[in-house]
């Protein structure tokens, strides 16, 4: 087994340990089982709950497992998916700015650190999945990602105009949210960049040119619409 290999075992099986710990209330005084406080049910409700694993697809952390936590809205974007995705961008993203503004598992964002990209912030508003992903961001010494509790279209309003070369939007499905972050994100990225966005419909060219948008690549893949965007002429 290779030392790569058997670094990735001890990151998952250390994940698995700190979730297993954050889901078990502590037994009661005396070793008999009682009520745990409320402040012990409040922290087990918070802890994400396994629903299975995903991987990196390519790069540094190939084959990397990431945890799928139990979470309202929390849908990763499939392997398959995720595999064209950098199909399209190419293998090497060294040097790239990356925003996942809705990260999740940071599935998307990971990905591409691990294929080099110098400056990946992941945003999540969910303080149980940023707790994971702090987690993961040590276990993988990840050092070119940032991990933000926080609003992702606030921090695309934020970011300099026209300063990111990868822009991820994977909105919940069921959120009202797609047209204010394309918005922010047109903004935000490179005269040159990409926007990824995964959606329960396609977009069309006609609705994107609002913003100067216009999509460069498709994938249909079940009930998920993958587009990859760039500026329109």
């Amino acid at each position: 087994m290779s030392r790569s290999t058997l670094k990735t075992t001890a990151i998952n099986a250390e994940i698995r340990k700190a979730q297993t710990a954050a889901a078990t209330p502590p037994a009661a005084a005396n070793g008999k089982k009682g009520a745990p406080k409320n402040k012990d049910k409040a922290a087990a409700a918070a802890a994400p709950k396994g629903a299975g694993e995903i991987r990196i697809i390519g790069g540094l952390w190939k084959r990397t497992r990431l945890p799928v936590a139990q979470r309202p809205g929390l849908r990763p974007t499939p392997d398959r998916v995720r595999e064209t995705l950098f199909n399209w961008l190419g293998q090497d993203l060294a040097g790239w700015r990356c925003l996942d503004a809705f990260a999740g598992t940071g599935a998307l964002g990971l990905e591409a650190a691990s294929r080099g990209a110098s400056a990946v912030q992941l945003v999540e508003s969910d303080a149980a999945l940023v707790a994971q992903l702090h987690t993961l961001q040590q276990r993988l010494q990840a050092t070119a990602v940032r991990v933000q509790r926080g609003d992702g279209i606030a921090a695309l309003k934020q970011a300099a105009p026209a300063s990111i070369d990868l822009v991820l939007l994977d909105p919940p499905f069921d959120s009202d949210l797609f047209s204010a972050a394309l918005q922010a994100a047109a903004k935000a990225v490179a005269t040159d960049g990409f926007v990824y966005l995964e959606a329960p419909r396609v977009w069309a060219d006609e609705e994107l040119a609002p913003w100067g948008l216009a999509v460069h690549r498709h994938l249909k893949a079940g009930a998920v619409h993958a587009h990859l965007l760039k500026r329109s002429a």
